[in-house]
Order: structure tokens, then sequence, then C-alpha cells
């Protein structure tokens, strides 16, 4: 295949490594001014966990094609989206007129319906699915990791031949491919508990705080808790994670992530010490639908004057 990253993301990037070394051909769109700022390569730090334990650290000096614009007459086979939420709407909109008959991958979280984040790319061509990979830039070194697990869904009563070709391209690759029957609910579950994190790092100032932080981690779960709800009014089926969340007491939540999820030595820590991504717009949206729904939700309430644009 030949796919078109767009933008040189955390998730992209990583991604765009991997279908490369696997035999594909892989270029990146970035905005006008970034192809100089970027450069031409990119120093990789990462973990891949499709490799046996001795192997798994791959440190890399990796080259990369960019481009300032999508030429109309382009021959992508495959267009990977991998955007913060907040950029969805204004991505699609760049991207509608110059698709051609490429397949666009939107590897996202979604709050709002993924289809109607969709618009005004047709509908037949998208695929949706969402990444198992983390991590963060310290200047022009990718810290990060790919787990081996990867999640697809559709909302076609079969998966399309779309779907099924771009699912292939991750298999071949290593990858393994998880097919949720309903990835509403579990979009809105996986959100949901973004949220909750991003709660956190709003009153500690970022995620290697709220991972270092007991408190923090007992923080997530006292969220999770107010979200659930929320979930529900959405008609959202919980997930085995937000089940288990709402029953275990908080304190008991954070000993759970603390010693098991965000223990020092595992790839998630490492992953959360290098993510500066912005946050606060997660937070919104499920407060938005806290409002809507007439359901208190006063944890989220009093991070909303730390958000900032």
């Amino acid at each position: 295949m030949k796919i078109l990253f767009f933008g040189r993301g955390v998730i992209g990037t990583q991604y765009a490594w991997a279908f490369e070394k696997a035999g594909h051909t892989v270029e990146f769109y970035v905005r006008e001014g970034r192809k100089e700022q970027y450069g031409s390569h990119v120093n990789l730090r990462i973990w891949d966990a499709r490799r046996s334990k001795k192997d798994r650290i791959v440190k890399e000096k990796w080259p990369i094609v960019i481009h300032e614009e999508i030429k109309e007459n382009h021959d992508y086979d495959l267009i990977f989206m991998s955007v913060n939420s907040a950029q969805v709407s204004s991505a699609v909109k760049y991207l509608a007129p110059q698709l051609g008959n490429a397949t666009v991958l939107l590897f996202n979280n979604f709050w709002q319906d993924p289809r109607i984040a969709a618009r005004p790319i047709p509908l037949s061509q998208v695929v949706y699915g969402f990444p198992g990979a983390g991590g963060g830039y310290e200047g022009d070194t990718l810290y990060g990791g790919l787990y081996k697990m990867v999640q697809f869904g559709t909302f076609e009563s079969e998966p399309t031949k779309r779907d099924l070709e771009v699912r292939k391209l991750f298999v071949d690759a290593g990858f393994k491919i998880m097919v949720q029957e309903d990835l509403q609910s579990w979009f809105w579950n996986h959100y949901a508990l973004n949220a909750a994190m991003e709660v956190e790092v709003l009153k500690s100032g970022s995620f290697k705080n709220v991972v270092s932080s007991p408190e923090a981690l007992v923080g997530i779960g006292r969220n999770m808790k107010e979200i659930t709800p929320i979930l529900k009014a959405k008609g959202s089926k919980l997930d085995v994670i937000t089940k288990l969340i709402s029953y275990l007491p908080p304190r008991a939540v954070g000993f759970l992530m603390r010693n098991v999820i965000f223990s020092p030595r595992s790839m998630t820590y490492s992953l959360m010490v290098h993510n500066h991504a912005k946050v606060g717009y997660a937070v919104q949206e499920v407060l938005s639908d806290s409002r809507k729904h007439g359901i208190k939700a006063p944890r989220l309430y009093e991070v909303e004057s730390l958000i900032t644009q």
C-alpha cells in the first residue's frame, strides 16, 4: 500500500514506521512551514510489543518523507488520520476535497457519533479504529510505544471491503485485531476514561504527575464514578473496565492503577511520562452532556476554569 499519514503525530509516526518495515510506502502531510521545522528524520526511542522482550526497545534515526500539500491526482491507497479529538472536524473538512479514491482510517476517539464527525468525507470510504500506542516528543526524539493490539469496528451490518483491507494491513504488519461489536459504546467508555484522566492532569499539571501520584490515581476512580451516569444517559453499554471502576472503592482503583497499570517499570507508565498532549477538550464534551441530561459532576465542574483554548 501507499499510505499518507495526516500530520507527524506520535501515533501516526509509530504506525508509519511499522508499516514501512512491513514493506509499504509511507509519507506524511504537514501544514505549511512544518516540513522545515520537523526536518528529514525522526529519532525513535520506542517500545515495540510485537517483538520478544529482549528486542522490544527500538533506537533508530528514521528518515521520513514529508509534504506540505496533497496533490489532486495523488495515488494514495490509504490516508491515516489520528489527531486530537478537537482537530477532527477541521482535518476532515480539509481532506474531503482532496480525497480521491483513498480509504480514510479514522484512528481516533469519539464522544459524538463518529459518522457525523467524519462529514463531509463519504462514509463509504471511512474505516474506524483505535490505536494501541502512545508516548510523546521530547525535541525531535519520539519516546513512545506500540502495543500489539488494535481496535476496529464498523457501523455497517458487515465489514466493508475497505474495512477488511485495512485490518489485513495491520495483521500482516504483526498486529493483533480486536473487533468491537458495539463500536459506539466502546468509544464512549474509552472517552470517559480519558476525560477522568484529563481532570487529574488539569489539577496536577502533567500526565507524569498523575501517574506518579497515588492520590491522583485515586481521583481517576472518583471521576469515573461521576461520569458513569452520563454514559448511561447517553445509552452506552458499560464495558468491563467501567463496571469495575464503578464497583470498586476509589482507593482500590488507585491501588490497581499504581501497582498494575501504571507500575513505574511498565511500558504504560513510560508512555504517560512522555505524553504532553493538550487536555481539557474531553472534559468539556462530557460536561456538556452532564448539563444536557441534568447530571451533577462536581469534580469535573471544579476543573472547568483550568481549561485553556
